[in-house]
């Protein structure tokens, strides 16, 4: 039974998530405030996180970077906010989802399953190991290793950089990428890519305001270099 951190201030909402998760499977630790959320993940680490972006004591979005800083559970966050720029904000800092207040509770449990299959990966079915230079992917562990170092993705980086090592220089627009990861039924931006892709950089290229692995393709969008880098 997978665990659920429910970091949600208003104790309603929150009661709320937590019947609703626990009705269709899921075990749930409520928490009220940023503090308390993070001795919680400390102590001991939840299996999941939803997390509202304003809390008292720590903000969400101060929390989910120092969440980031040893832990890679995934996190929905939880926002009133509607302007995109927050929302960038967040999966900058690693969210792997967002959903906007208000949201229906079966739209949110569907958001954290599909969460939840890219981040637990898949059994059977896999595919094979994908190599490409220095770089080594394998799909049913879900890891990347860099000359032999795995490198630390989240489950929507890991998605991304999946496509890109198993099409070499194919150019793949931001809607392409988007539908590596976003399940067709939720609303997405487009422009959360090119968040994705400054993230995915940092970690992989050795010099990420000039990369070697992932271009840009101006007016089109991305594509992995097709020289196998040593």
């Amino acid at each position: 039974m997978e665990k659920v951190l429910v970091v949600e201030d208003e104790r309603s909402l929150n009661t709320m998530i937590c019947d609703y998760l626990e009705a269709v499977g899921y075990e749930t630790n409520p928490v009220y405030d940023g503090l308390s959320a993070l001795r919680s993940i400390r102590e001991k680490e939840p299996g999941f996180i939803l997390l509202d972006i304003m809390l008292p004591g720590i903000e969400g979005t101060d929390l989910l970077r120092r969440i980031r800083e040893f832990s890679q559970v995934p996190v929905i966050l939880l926002t009133a906010r509607a302007e995109e720029a927050d929302k960038l904000l967040g999966l900058e800092l690693g969210a792997d989802d967002y959903i906007t207040k208000p949201f229906s509770l079966k739209e949110l449990v569907a958001r954290i399953r599909a969460v939840s299959r890219r981040s637990g990966g898949r059994p059977g079915g896999m595919g094979k190991i994908l190599t490409h230079g220095v770089l080594t992917l394998d799909p049913f562990k879900r890891t990347v290793l860099r000359e032999g170092k795995a490198l630390n993705l989240t489950s929507v980086q890991f998605d991304i950089l999946t496509a890109f090592l198993k099409n070499p220089g194919r150019v793949f627009s931001r809607m392409d990428l988007l539908n590596a990861f976003q399940e067709n039924a939720f609303e997405g931006y487009e422009r959360t890519i090119d968040v994705h892709i400054k993230n995915i950089r940092k970690i992989l290229e050795p010099d990420p305001a000039h990369p070697r692995f992932i271009l840009t393709v101006r007016g089109v969008g991305y594509k992995l270099s097709e020289e196998e880098i040593l």
